[in-house]
């Protein structure tokens, strides 16, 4: 192990956190609760690598593009979510479990070449390699996440808009509203493609918005929406084809999206619609880093161990990993609950590894899931128990802010629904600025 000497202290482990994500967050988190002295007396240091300088809240995704919250709520600068960490804004681009390096290339290089900073490769490139840097770790957290396979369906990299890369929310935002205030006699169609709660959430919000104004589409494939929840509570999945009836929505069953065009949505029965907007929530694939091919499945998630771990050093948790629940012996969901909970259990772990303690399995089994048509009128399903309307919109929101990693913030996201609920639908944000992100000092490279 290669040691770091900073401010007169010799830090004696490194934990080194790919992403900045949820499991990031909470990994940190759970590692501060439990052995945050050696953090804070420089003993053990946390290096952050990711491609945003921001934690994106998504659960309120909805509630930004219907004009209910301003953008900024759900965006919290990594510097002040994990002010004991080093954040370092870049693109990790191998792992070498091995020798325990990991190698990126920082954002600012691959800006002076033209590349775009949030792309994610498969491979390692010749250009990536001119601008390397490698740093060792004593444990390694891959964290980075899931985005949906946009080069998957012809035209949607280029014309349609996704959810999960940085940025993504804000530029779509921007897009929906300016359609929503269009003064003009064509009337504007968004297309959703995906029934899934994201989809079905998207649909509901950009309908909410525009009224009259937007036609909006959802496209899914299957004979129903939201399966992930028709099983088991076939009661609010009626609800929810009500909550989108009542705003116009107009969901088109057993098709998929074939093909995007600048105006055009091509689905695959043969027909095609008039789409000025189209919003991909078609699942996601894990954000892949070279590294480690021998312990994926064949989804390219890393399997990891009962405790979370994926071989020693190495541990992984939400999208980019493969999860086995610890009764049904099936993964675990992709959603970010999950990459919470997965989070908070590798800090712990993490922090028993630093005292010489043996970890624990992942125990975690479950809480629900919700979905949002409007300020009151939801569907939630807490421990098998459903519920709808104003009591499932406060639950859902209880829990939301309860995970918020700014109590600023969650604070603000109540002041601003009060607001609502006096004076209406809030104005649109403006444009968020940029935070300063501390590099890290004196990285090693090689």
């Amino acid at each position: 192990m290669t040691t770091l000497v900073r401010a007169g202290h010799r830090a004696q482990h490194r934990v080194v956190l790919l992403g900045g994500g949820y499991v990031t967050l909470h990994a940190y988190a759970g590692l501060m609760r439990h052995a945050g002295g050696a953090v804070r007396a420089g003993d053990v240091q946390v290096v952050v690598i990711s491609t945003d300088d921001a934690h994106s809240f998504h659960g309120f995704t909805g509630e930004v593009l219907a004009g209910l919250l301003p953008y900024d709520r759900t965006r919290t600068p990594l510097v002040d979510a994990m002010p004991h960490a080093h954040v370092v804004l870049g693109r990790a681009t191998a792992i070498d479990a091995e020798r325990r390096v990991v190698r990126y290339v920082l954002a600012a290089d691959e800006s002076d070449r033209g590349v775009d900073p949030h792309h994610h490769s498969d491979s390692d490139s010749d250009s990536d390699s001119h601008h390397e840097r490698v740093l060792d770790y004593d444990s390694l957290v891959v964290g980075t996440g899931g985005r949906e396979p946009a080069t998957a369906v012809p035209g949607l990299a280029e014309h349609g808009f996704t959810l999960r890369a940085p940025g993504d929310i804000a530029v779509l935002t921007d897009r929906v509203r300016d359609a929503a205030a269009h003064r003009g006699h064509r009337r504007h169609t968004v297309v959703v493609a995906g029934g899934g709660m994201a989809g079905v959430e998207m649909a509901a919000a950009v309908a909410d918005l525009g009224g009259a104004r937007l036609r909006v589409e959802l496209v899914h494939s299957g004979d129903g929406i939201l399966p992930e929840l028709r099983d088991e509570q076939p009661r609010l999945a009626r609800r929810a084809e009500l909550e989108l009836r009542r705003l116009g929505v107009r969901v088109r069953l057993g098709v998929r999206l074939a093909s995007v065009t600048e105006d055009l949505a091509y689905l695959s029965d043969g027909t095609s619609l008039p789409a000025s907007t189209v919003i991909a929530t078609i699942g996601q694939r894990p954000v892949h880093v070279p590294g480690l091919d021998a312990h994926r499945d064949p989804r390219g998630r890393l399997v990891t161990r009962p405790d979370l771990s994926v071989v020693d050093g190495v541990w992984a948790a939400g999208d980019a990993a493969c999860v086995v629940h610890p009764t049904s012996g099936e993964p675990v969901p992709a959603n970010a609950l999950w990459a919470i909970k997965g989070g908070e259990h590798l800090g712990r772990n993490l922090a028993r590894t630093l005292r010489g303690r043996p970890t624990r399995p992942f125990a975690y089994r479950g809480l629900g899931q919700a979905a949002s048509f409007g300020v009151g009128r939801s569907i939630s399903e807490l421990y098998g128990i459903p519920f709808t309307g104003w009591v499932a919109w406060v639950l859902r929101l209880t829990f939301f802010l309860r995970f918020m990693p700014s109590r600023r913030k969650a604070a603000q996201v109540v002041t601003d629904f009060a607001r609502h609920a006096a004076h209406g639908r809030t104005a649109p944000a403006s444009a968020p600025t940029e935070p300063a992100v501390a590099d890290l000092a004196a990285p090693r490279t090689a």
